[in-house]
């Protein structure tokens, strides 16, 4: 009977690895590919003109990004510290004295102990300590794609970069909205100006499986657990 429950056990936890590795293959779909550009159709005009109606050039044209299909240079610079303290006391104290009767004047008792005298004593104490504390930091640069321009001219931004090093290939995703007044004249802008971000940073291969903890061993630091 032992024996069956841990093939069973074994069995949960390997379907639990499954979910969590399909979960996790949802950040890697086409919402990162760049988004595939509208060709150019320029109309014949024969106005003997150098730069013709339609043309995306000019003497004095903005080299920032602007349009779909259009290269963008983000500065990753996230840095973030948190930290939370809580502490709990409490306490509670009961007690009732409650005399004995008389009877014509005596107390009743019984070999000359009084039984129906009551003392009653209550206590209760409380103490709670928490302690929380996050700090990360994430310093790079990526070059995103424009996906779309919103009826306000802000711009959906998103892209990947893709390292194939020694025994792992690294990634880093980002998505985005930005403001074109906050693109600088070298087409770059800081991921602190940007909103609605969404950036992943992750890798596959020998190095990333050395630092994952085994499907037994999530399963068993899971929810799923119930100790």
């Amino acid at each position: 009977m032992k024996f069956k429950s841990i093939i069973l056990l074994i069995i949960v936890s390997i379907l639990l690895s499954g979910c969590l590795k399909a979960i996790g293959k949802k950040t890697t779909g086409s919402k990162y590919s760049p988004k595939k550009q509208a060709s150019l159709v320029i109309p014949k005009k024969d106005n003997g003109a150098i730069y013709q109606y339609g043309m995306r050039v000019g003497l004095f044209s903005d080299i920032t990004a602007r349009h779909v299909g259009d290269v963008l240079t983000i500065e990753l610079i996230e840095n973030t510290n948190a930290s939370a303290t809580s502490n709990t006391n409490s306490s509670k104290d009961n007690k009732v004295e409650l005399p004995g009767p008389t009877l014509a004047g005596n107390k009743v008792t019984k070999e000359g102990v009084e039984i129906l005298e009551n003392k009653f004593n209550g206590e209760r104490e409380f103490s709670g300590q928490g302690t929380s504390a996050m700090n990360s930091s994430f310093n790079g640069k990526i070059s995103v794609t424009v996906a779309e321009v919103l009826p306000n001219n802000n711009l959906v931004v998103r892209g990947q970069k893709l390292m194939m090093l020694n025994q792992s290939d690294e990634f880093v995703r980002f998505i985005g909205i930005v403001r074109p007044q906050d693109i600088t004249q070298d087409n770059t802008i800081k991921s602190t100006r940007v909103a609605n971000v969404h950036m992943a940073y992750g890798g596959q291969g020998d190095l990333a499986s050395a630092n994952k903890m085994g499907p037994l061993g999530r399963f068993f630091q899971s929810q799923a657990w119930p100790y």
